[in-house]
């Protein structure tokens, strides 16, 4: 099994070697992640100045570029053969419910779902000390699972861990993503020494909708969360109510005269 891990912490993070020395017990591992913090890059492609792959040691690689463009290059330039599992993290923090939009570890486990790969990202909760080693934990159990019955497609799983120590976790739940409350005073406005103003985006802790079943419920009471992610965004709900717009708004073609010949 040709096991493809990456994040967007940086391929220097604990998390990434905790999850490694993990996966080494599965499969054929290969490491390709950032060569610093990428944390909050989203599913961005680095399009306008070009990347260097930068060899570490045996199947570790490091990449000037975002963990979307890690999996690109990993697959179509790096490793010898196509991966049977891309595994991104293990995030020093969550990734919960609106979170996954912005997450450079969710969105590497998306860049390997579109490619056709099983693609699991995993994330640990945590301020200062993170139990890395719950997750590596459970990453085992779980990739035996995914490789045994493989996952639904176009869909990725998104683990977020307690943090708690194995011993103390309560079990796993499946789960939906959360919803997050946002605060208005979420960016924080200051002046430097030299009188100009900047800011901080993010300053503030969000509050959640309490709702049944979510991702951010199961970690409040010491649970695994695994979510299936799927890449379809579309609102089929929505679709029969938009389509009544399209004679609305369909261009009405005015009828022009015929031109009168003398």
């Amino acid at each position: 099994m040709l096991i493809l891990i990456t994040n967007d912490d940086g391929i220097q993070s604990p998390g990434i070697k905790a999850l490694a020395k993990a996966m080494k017990r599965v499969g054929e591992v290969y490491v390709v992640a950032p060569d610093r913090e990428r944390t909050a890059a989203g599913h961005s492609l680095t399009l306008h100045k070009p990347l260097r792959i930068e060899s570490l040691g045996r199947r570790a690689f490091s990449v000037s570029g975002t963990p979307t463009d890690c999996v690109n290059l990993a697959v179509n330039e790096i490793l010898p053969r196509r991966p049977d599992l891309v595994v991104s993290g293990i995030n020093r923090g969550g990734n919960l419910g609106d979170d996954v939009t912005y997450s450079g570890t969710v969105s590497a486990a998306m860049e390997g779902t579109l490619l056709g790969i099983a693609s699991i990202a995993l994330s640990q909760l945590g301020e200062a000390h993170f139990h890395f080693e719950t997750s590596a934990r459970f990453a085992l159990r779980l990739i035996r699972q995914v490789r045994r019955f493989g996952l639904p497609p176009d869909t990725l799983l998104n683990v977020n861990v307690p943090d708690l120590p194995p011993q103390a976790i309560k079990g796993m739940r499946v789960t939906c993503l959360g919803k997050r409350i946002f605060d208005s005073n979420n960016v924080i406005k200051k002046e430097d020494p030299r009188g100009k103003t900047y800011y901080w985006i993010g300053g503030n802790r969000v509050a959640w909708e309490e709702r049944k079943d979510t991702d951010q419920e199961a970690v409040e009471n010491g649970l695994i969360s695994v979510t299936p992610v799927h890449l379809d965004l579309t609102n089929y709900t929505a679709l029969a109510v938009l389509r009544d717009w399209e004679k609305r708004l369909t261009p009405v073609r005015r009828r022009t005269r015929p031109t009168r010949r003398l």
